[in-house]
């Protein structure tokens, strides 16, 4: 078995709602989602947050997402307005949950050997488009919106 970071296999989002975080993980490949469901449980997820955390934490599942939705009770010290955190909005906890490690299991190493995930974008996009509108409107032409 080989140790990963979860950030290998996985993208995540996170907010808030109150004093409860909300930590979206998803699988980038549909072969990762069961290994997710079975290793990333809500109490793993309660021990690797350990103190920073006062309360329960809920596990929801979206298989058609190939996402887990966790839920983090009291983890905000009070919420956006009360909290003196300082991510008081609980933004940074999927990228810290996304560094993880975990074993990942024979079967799974041999779909990700030698595969990056994919980018959405192709890459340098935007410095092309930044590019495409300097020259545009130094030629006296409007950007499009």
């Amino acid at each position: 078995m080989a140790r990963i970071k979860l950030f290998d296999i996985c993208h995540g989002r996170s907010g808030d709602k109150g004093d409860t975080a909300n930590v979206g993980i998803i699988a980038r490949r549909a072969e990762v989602y069961p290994f997710l469901q079975q290793y990333l449980t809500a109490e793993r997820v309660a021990k690797y947050f350990g103190g920073m955390i006062g309360g329960s934490v809920e596990r929801y599942e979206l298989p058609n997402l190939w996402a887990l939705n966790f839920l983090l009770h009291n983890a905000l010290g009070g919420g956006g307005t009360k909290s003196l955190k300082n991510d008081a909005q609980g933004k940074t906890l999927a990228a810290a949950l996304l560094r993880m490690e975990v074993e990942v299991p024979k079967g799974l190493e041999s779909v990700l050997q030698g595969k990056k995930p994919r980018r959405t974008t192709p890459k340098n996009v935007h410095r092309r488009r930044i590019a495409k509108d300097r020259s545009r409107i130094s030629k006296g032409g409007r950007r499009k919106r």
